[in-house]
């Protein structure tokens, strides 16, 4: 997707509560912002499956560590 640069004036403390909410969720400010748009104009779902998206790369290796060498049986104690 083709970016467009937007340059936006805010006060200092809504920079710096940008800043600290985007490095409390590991992304950038522009991501933070951009997901706050998507948001407000009801862009959620997409938003959601795209966090849960780097959920998941994040902590795969985890979940693999988990759950390696279990059979069916096994998993299906666990639900």
């Amino acid at each position: 997707m083709a970016k467009t640069q937007l340059n936006v004036r805010v006060d200092e403390g809504t920079a710096r509560a940008a800043r600290e909410r985007a490095l409390a969720r590991g992304m950038s400010v522009n991501r933070y912002i951009e997901e706050l748009v998507r948001q407000d104009t009801g862009e959620v779902g997409q938003t959601f499956v795209e966090a849960a998206a780097d959920f998941m790369k994040q902590y795969e290796a985890v979940f693999a560590d988990e759950f390696a060498g279990e059979d069916d049986n096994t998993r299906e104690g666990r639900r």
